[in-house]
């Protein structure tokens, strides 16, 4: 059965016909890229998008996949350029033009006071989205994907001391900015 094989059967399967086979693989590693797209972008909306377009473009060039036994780390490869590609695209063209902050002060909020645990989750996604993309990529990798130095240099093309590195700078960065909000909160 398909569903019961590796990567790498169910990638031989696509490229010998079975396009049908592609689901499979779509299915085994949709949430994962899911989760490490939220991460990257701080939206569902722009997650989803990119992980879509990551499964097309594998798709379209899974005859260069080398190594289909690690059609895993391959996917995850597209995915994090789709990430990069888009988070500079919006950082470009996301600028906010506000000509009264005066005004926008006085605005009355629109929602009700989000849950002490909202308030935390929002702040932490806040504080991943202040990393630098390259810092933001690493803690993401080593501690939502649970992934070693090794297989973090593999996916990313960096060298480990290089990876450790970016995760020990994020952690640090998330730690001062974490405590800030915290402070805030309190106030």
């Amino acid at each position: 059965m398909v569903s019961d094989s590796n990567d790498g059967v169910v990638v031989r399967q696509v490229l010998a016909g079975d396009v049908e086979a592609y689901a499979v693989l779509v299915g085994r590693h949709r949430d994962r890229l899911y989760r490490f797209a939220v991460g990257m972008l701080g939206s569902r909306h722009e997650a989803e998008e990119a992980v879509q377009d990551a499964f097309v473009r594998a798709f379209r060039a899974l005859g260069r996949c080398h190594d289909p036994d690690r059609f895993d780390g391959w996917l995850f490869r597209i995915l994090a350029n789709r990430c990069r590609t888009r988070g500079a695209r919006r950082q470009r063209y996301e600028t906010t033009f506000v000509a009264d902050a005066a005004a926008l002060a006085r605005a009355p909020a629109t929602e009700a006071d989000p849950e002490p645990g909202e308030t935390w989750s929002a702040a932490v996604t806040a504080a991943l989205a202040a990393l630098p993309a390259e810092q933001r990529e690493a803690f993401l990798l080593k501690y939502v994907e649970e992934r070693s130095y090794d297989e973090m240099a593999c996916l990313t093309g960096v060298r480990v001391s290089a990876l450790k590195m970016r995760v020990k700078r994020a952690a640090a960065r998330l730690r001062d900015l974490l405590a800030d909000s915290e402070e805030e909160h309190a106030r």
